[in-house]
């Protein structure tokens, strides 16, 4: 896989560095700028003035929009010019503006997003992040250092998450929020600070969630969020009807918690 041999079109005005390696297929834009330690798979597209510097790996596919930046430095002040990484999975839209920055040594060196996920315009994942599969961050959404959206979490625009935070699978955070604490799989929660207001029930139904999932999932939601017991209390009540692999995940995540959950 090298820029030399592969059937690739790259722009008169575009910077690809020679130890670069482009797949065939890939495509790259005017004014692009790719570094010696870019790595990208089948039928990536890089547009217009997009810069890739830094240990990065991109999947099949990805579409990286103009004037994005992934794999620049770690905005920590410990950072040394370690040579950590970037790893982004396959068929992943990064629109315009958008800012993926590498890992940092004391993080474990790298910064990863899964598949099919689509990153919106001027969002900002930071250094060690996990990004997993088919996650939506709408526009301005902001990630601070380490943290983890699980799969099929939708983050609304202009909302900020604090580093170390989590966000379960299949949860919706409203526009404009400030996120301090972990988000539980499945939730809806919005505001400064984010408090949960619900299952997700929208979203889950349209990802062919069955009514009985739904039904056991707003049973253990009901317990955390609405019953008025401690937490401690609702873990334990909710381990004695873990009736479906979900409710399993939900209390295997509460229980996992480091920082604390939104209520």
């Amino acid at each position: 896989m090298s820029n030399k041999d592969a059937n690739v079109s790259i722009h008169a005005t575009a910077v690809v560095d020679p130890g670069a390696q482009l797949a065939d297929g890939c495509i790259v834009g005017p004014y692009a700028v790719i570094g010696p330690n870019a790595q990208l798979a089948k039928n990536v597209e890089v547009a217009a003035h997009a810069v890739i510097e830094g240990h990065v790996e991109i999947g099949e596919e990805s579409k990286v929009f103009s004037f994005a930046t992934i794999g620049s430095a770690p905005q920590d002040i410990h950072y040394a010019d370690e040579p950590t990484r970037v790893v982004i999975g396959k068929r992943c839209m990064i629109r315009e503006y958008v800012s993926i920055n590498r890992g940092t040594e004391a993080g474990g060196g790298l910064t990863r997003v899964g598949s099919d996920c689509m990153i919106m315009a001027y969002s900002h994942i930071a250094h060690d992040c996990r990004v997993d599969d088919h996650v939506i961050m709408a526009n301005g959404a902001t990630l601070a250092g380490h943290v983890e959206l699980q799969e099929h979490a939708v983050i609304g625009g202009l909302t900020a998450i604090h580093q170390f935070a989590r966000v379960g699978r299949h949860a919706f955070i409203g526009g404009a929020s400030a996120v301090s604490l972990d988000v539980a799989p499945y939730a809806s929660a919005a505001g400064n600070r984010a408090k949960v207001t619900g299952v997700n029930v929208v979203g889950l139904r349209r990802r062919g969630f069955s009514e009985e999932a739904i039904k056991s999932i707003r049973k253990a939601h009901r317990m955390v969020f609405r019953d008025n017991l401690r937490l401690e209390q609702a873990l334990s009540e909710i381990e004695k009807c873990c009736d479906t692999p979900e409710v399993v995940h939900f209390l295997e995540f509460l229980q996992s918690s480091q920082r604390g959950i939104c209520r």
